[in-house]
């Protein structure tokens, strides 16, 4: 016998013994997963997990598949385990009540409900017309209005929006605001004073300082810069150079 055969001889018979051991076990585990759930009439295994569901059209009941009693005007649901009342009726009492649909209203959304046309409101269970004063329109969904732009609303009308001299309509139309380099006050548009060394902010309603100045009351008061610093980001203030840290109010080497 070969080298190579005398080494596969123990492994083989260490396999056979191993498949003996097992073989008990295996037909026991196998006869387990024969056994199977017995199914009521009108029931499929379930496709998630173990046990069963009744057929489209059935319902459960003390663990027996019935038939869904569909009352008048109404059909399955889509998921078949129940049912829902047609298009134009709302369930009441296991029936389908018919929708009344006032004058001026149509069915939305389902069915199960009703809404005004455009150019009318519900009020209680009618659709009452909305009247439009002078000066304004139906909004988009038509079950209210708005004021045209220069005008806002005050109470069931529609006023005129005073705008003050140097000031503009904003984007919204019912509002103002003032131009750039002017700013509110009492009601109106007041030239904004910007000082020596200042400028306008972007939005052009106040002013700030420029780079190495800070504000001081109405005017821009120029700040000290220490050795080994600089101004810093914001242009008021300043900070150390690098290699420096702050130190009461000057910079001091760092120490590593």
């Amino acid at each position: 016998m070969s080298i190579k055969l005398r080494w596969r001889a123990p492994l083989f018979l260490h396999l056979v013994i191993v498949s003996l051991v097992l073989a008990p076990l295996q037909s026991s585990g196998a006869s387990g997963d024969d056994t199977s759930i017995a199914l009521p009439l009108h029931a499929h295994d379930s496709r998630y997990g173990p046990g069963w569901r009744c057929n489209w059209g059935y319902q459960e009941k003390h663990q027996t598949c019935v038939a869904i009693e569909v009352p008048p005007d109404a059909h399955l649901a889509s998921i078949g385990h129940g049912w829902e009342c047609d298009r134009g009726y709302l369930r009441a009492n296991g029936e389908c009540a018919q929708l009344e649909v006032p004058l001026h209203g149509f069915l939305s959304g389902r069915g199960g409900q009703w809404d005004c046309d455009r150019g009318y409101r519900k009020v209680g269970e009618s659709c009452s017309t909305i009247s439009l004063p002078e000066n304004a329109y139906l909004a988009d969904i038509g079950a209210s209005w708005e004021c045209e732009r220069r005008f806002r609303k005050k109470g069931d009308s529609c006023a005129l929006l005073e705008i003050p001299q140097n000031g503009h309509l904003r984007w919204s139309g019912d509002a103002w605001e003032c131009n750039r380099g002017f700013a509110r006050k009492d009601g109106s548009c007041a030239a904004v004073e910007v000082p020596a060394n200042g400028h306008l902010t972007s939005a052009g309603h106040d002013w700030d300082c420029g780079r190495g100045f800070r504000k001081n009351g109405p005017s821009c008061e120029a700040f000290r810069v220490p050795g080994n610093a600089h101004v810093d980001y914001s242009g008021n203030h300043w900070a150390c150079d690098p290699g420096y840290r702050t130190r009461g109010a000057g910079c001091a080497i760092a120490k590593r």
